[in-house]
């Protein structure tokens, strides 16, 4: 193991340290032994970086420091904070926190100054690779966007922003397969992951999320030629107060596509306010033409052991298409409970027929709970 340590390269805690870490990783890029680039305890100013393969061994990225983004948002004018490329055997760790310092970029989005944020973390074409011990802190944008990356582990993964900040998703998920997300928390003010097309083989374990707006599968049909996502495993995963739970979410008048052998299983909500929910009408801005039905077919969906609080009354809520009504469904062992004045919880459903496995509590599109609710489903973006 060959190590390069940052202040042997010019770093130090008064200074940005962009230009240090990058000359440690191209001497270490070039070693055919593995090797770790160390930023020590400590806290660092870190501008805008960029780490590209391919390389000639395996390289481990220890980050013990806290690094702290600059907090004008324009001053990372495109792109994202850290960006890893085009690595096969790399490994993130260390135990260090990446402060996006996004209050002030917030702001600016809030009074519409501001357009393109960047993320805290890009990971593109990565392969055989593992994130652990890592905390993401108050990005300005998405914490992590996953990119066309093949077996990518996030272990022992922390992401934190109040829950009022906007658009930071905790891990953003597109074009990759067999992505392994588990032990992991995440506190934030969107979706704590956010699964996006040609997803395949994602295992989401041991999860808790909250605040947030829950783990999404899209929106999707926004967009033409998108691929299908295809086998999306979300088990023994804890809601707390989060605005959904387990979501798929479909635009209206969509583009054709294929949602396919998605899983929800064993999981606890906790004054969740939408517990469950397939909404092929989703429309946060509600300038959609809902009357065209989406062309996303969902089907081989199992949605199991459900149990804990709702803070509405929509415990669970299965909107399908009319135009392509979701095939295949399988839900058991519901029991969510909600104890507001309006009543006992309930479900909602329309263009489905799901298979019933054991206990629904409540019962789900029975006669008497088949009136619609899409307030419920769109309650967040």
């Amino acid at each position: 193991m060959v190590t390069f340590d940052i202040t042997k390269y010019g770093a130090n805690a008064n200074a940005d340290i962009s230009e240090a870490v990058g000359k440690a990783f191209k001497e270490a890029c070039q070693s055919t032994s593995p090797s770790t680039i160390v930023i020590p305890k400590g806290t660092f100013q870190m501008n805008q970086v960029k780490l590209e393969g391919p390389c000639k061994g395996p390289i481990e990225l220890q980050i013990q420091a806290t690094l702290k983004a600059p907090s004008d948002p324009n001053q990372i004018k495109t792109g994202e904070w850290l960006t890893i490329n085009k690595l096969d055997f790399f490994t993130m760790s260390g135990g260090g926190v990446l402060d996006g310092q996004g209050k002030a970029a917030w702001e600016c989005k809030e009074s519409k100054k501001c357009t393109k944020l960047p993320n805290n973390l890009s990971f593109n074409s990565l392969t055989n690779s593992i994130i652990k011990d890592i905390t993401t802190l108050d990005s300005k944008s998405f914490h992590v966007n996953v990119n066309q990356c093949k077996n990518l582990t996030f272990l022992q993964f922390n992401v934190s922003a109040p829950a009022s900040s906007p658009n930071t998703d905790g891990i953003h998920i597109s074009r990759s397969s067999s992505v392994n997300v588990t032990y992991s928390n995440f506190a934030t003010g969107d979706d704590c992951i956010s699964i996006d097309d040609e997803t395949e083989q994602l295992y989401i374990t041991k999860v808790t999320c909250g605040p947030g707006h829950g783990i999404n599968v899209g929106s999707l049909g926004g967009n033409p030629d998108e691929k299908p996502v295809i086998g999306v495993f979300v088990k023994n995963c804890s809601f707390i107060s989060t605005d959904n739970g387990v979501r798929i979410k479909i635009w209206p008048a969509s583009h054709p596509g294929v949602v396919f052998d998605i899983h929800f299983e064993d999981i606890i909500v906790q004054n969740v306010s939408n517990p469950v929910v397939i909404d092929q009408v989703y429309c946060p801005s509600g300038k959609c033409n809902k009357d065209l039905p989406s062309q996303v077919k969902i089907s081989k969906v199992s949605i199991q052991n459900i149990k804990g609080t709702s803070r509405t009354q929509n415990a669970v809520t299965l909107l399908c298409s009319k135009g392509s009504p979701c095939e295949g469904v399988e839900v058991g062992d519901i029991d969510i409970s909600y104890s507001g004045k309006e009543g006992p919880a309930k479900s909602s459903c329309e263009n489905i027929k799901p298979n019933f496995k054991g206990k629904q509590i409540p019962a789900v599109c029975s006669a008497a709970a088949d009136a619609p609710a899409p307030a419920a489903a769109a309650a967040a973006s």
